[in-house]
């Protein structure tokens, strides 16, 4: 059907709704054109309507950390490599994604944030994340060791200019020299400080936090383990109420203990749950590049060729979802704010997705009673049509 003003209305009927305000049983989602126009109880209105009865309708899913995915990447790959990586990501759920780099020489790296900057302009990007070079060489991982450098501000502003507005985040070992004050000029210019591929102490770390870090990068991960008499930044990121904590929920990068203890510590209003993919994601096993390095690809775990570091994720965020609900136990509600509503919230574009809230974009995704996607919308647009 259409509005008066003739634009696509669609009304999505008989699923449980989830809102910000709790789960709808039998709800209502109208859509008009490209927004949410309502999300109420199905006895409340009487439009014909699209019957979505046995189905959960939850807001689509925001990626702050993801690297590429349907054999393409983010890191290197032309413009039309990155918009298939978003497309695949979009398929399973994920309406709203951010790019990240990887270490690289500065040159490259602000050449590929000018290429990126062009897509988050058109709308298919939601900004960029610098995942180094301003990383720690002793918590490396998956990066070119040759290439780190010390977080300089003055580096640290290079890349966010090439960015011409669109850096959102930058991870920073922050105990490197440079790294406090870079800390301080991404916090001052409305960028994210993320804390990652970090060997800081707990001291070291409450002082980034002090200095305006708010984001601890794929917790566990590239980083000290806890130890009983030298606690770690992952202590003192748990603890601090304003850390907002990534989790890459793939059964590889987290034993579930570990997921249940960061998830149940730090709350549901502070957990970002991420994919940090690579371009097998959606795609397959095989051989890829993660900017200079080499990664085999096997059983879906991405590693290095030389060294055998985990290389990023094959994950798509309707697979975490998934998990974290039949696996780990989350309920529907919680997942929902780990999978959109808090990296939208991060991210700055809350007042526009993350929720099902009028007249927000019209971002959703419907999932069967098993938790796996039957439908995609973006801008009120099937991405995947339920059938």
């Amino acid at each position: 059907m259409t509005s008066s003003k003739g634009s696509d209305v669609h009304v999505l009927s008989g699923a449980k709704v989830v809102l910000p305000t709790g789960t709808v049983d039998g709800g209502r989602v109208i859509v008009d054109g490209t927004r949410i126009a309502g999300a109420l109880p199905d006895s409340a209105a009487t439009a014909p309507a699209r019957d979505l009865s046995g189905h959960w309708i939850v807001p689509g899913f925001v990626d702050m950390h993801v690297h590429g995915g349907g054999g393409a990447s983010f890191t290197s790959g032309t413009p039309e490599e990155v918009l298939t990586a978003v497309e695949t990501h979009r398929r399973h759920g994920t309406t709203t994604m951010v790019a990240s780099t990887v270490t690289d020489d500065m040159d490259v790296l602000a050449g590929r944030a000018a290429l990126l900057a062009e897509i988050v302009q058109q709308g298919d990007l939601a900004g960029i994340h610098f995942e180094g070079p301003f990383i720690s060489p002793c918590r490396k991982g998956a990066h070119s060791e040759a290439l780190l450098r010390d977080p300089d501000p003055a580096d640290v502003r290079k890349l966010m200019d090439a960015a011409h507005g669109t850096a959102k985040m930058f991870t920073l070992a922050t105990e490197l020299p440079g790294g406090l004050d870079s800390v301080r000029l991404l916090a001052d210019s409305g960028v994210i400080a993320a804390i990652g591929h970090t060997d800081a102490t707990y001291e070291q770390t409450v002082a980034a936090i002090d200095a305006g870090a708010t984001v601890a990068t794929h917790l566990y991960n590239a980083m000290p383990a806890i130890g009983h008499r030298t606690p770690g930044p992952i202590v003192a990121l748990l603890e601090d109420e304003r850390i907002t904590i990534e989790l890459i929920n793939d059964g590889t990068h987290l034993h579930p203990g570990s997921f249940q203890l960061a998830y149940h510590h730090a709350g549901a209003d502070r957990v970002a749950l991420i994919t940090d993919a690579m371009d097998a994601a959606g795609f397959g096993d095989g051989h890829y590049e993660l900017g200079p390095l080499a990664v085999e690809v096997k059983d879906g775990v991405a590693r290095l060729v030389e060294g055998g570091s985990i290389a990023g994720s094959t994950l798509t965020l309707d697979t975490a979802f998934r998990r974290s609900v039949t696996i780990d136990g989350l309920s529907v509600d919680d997942a929902v704010r780990s999978l959109s509503a808090n990296p939208a919230r991060l991210l700055g574009v809350d007042d526009r997705v993350g929720s099902l809230d009028p007249g927000k974009d019209a971002d959703l995704v419907v999932l069967d009673a098993d938790f796996a996607i039957v439908g995609v919308m973006r801008k009120g647009a099937w991405v995947v049509e339920p059938g």
